[in-house]
């Protein structure tokens, strides 16, 4: 019984409005590797596609998740929900050439 309370049901919304998933992950993935599979899944023909899991951040319930997190560690009564679907936001950074420059 604990083994279907330790899988988290989580789908990623994407700037456009898009989604990746839903998706089942133990609740023992860290934010890292979810940034991998989104990564991994991530529409070709999108634009502003990120290039590696830096270029990303997951937020959930307005909280930027920590790379070094695991879900477990981030879950809240949300996630407890069964059957439910958590949807996580997925805020592409643009590259670091593009950010921070200034004709200063």
């Amino acid at each position: 019984m604990s083994g279907v309370q330790d899988q988290l049901e989580i789908k990623f919304r994407l700037n456009d409005g898009s989604d990746i998933g839903p998706k089942s992950f133990p609740a023992a993935t860290s934010v890292a590797t979810l940034k991998e599979s989104i990564l991994a899944q991530w529409p070709k023909e999108k634009e502003n596609a990120p290039r590696t899991v830096k270029d990303m951040m997951l937020i959930s319930e307005g909280k930027i998740l920590a790379n070094n997190r695991t879900l477990r560690e981030c879950r809240s009564p949300m996630f407890s929900l069964p059957g439910g679907v958590t949807t996580m936001h997925v805020v592409v950074q643009p590259p670091s050439s593009e950010r921070g420059t200034s004709i200063f």
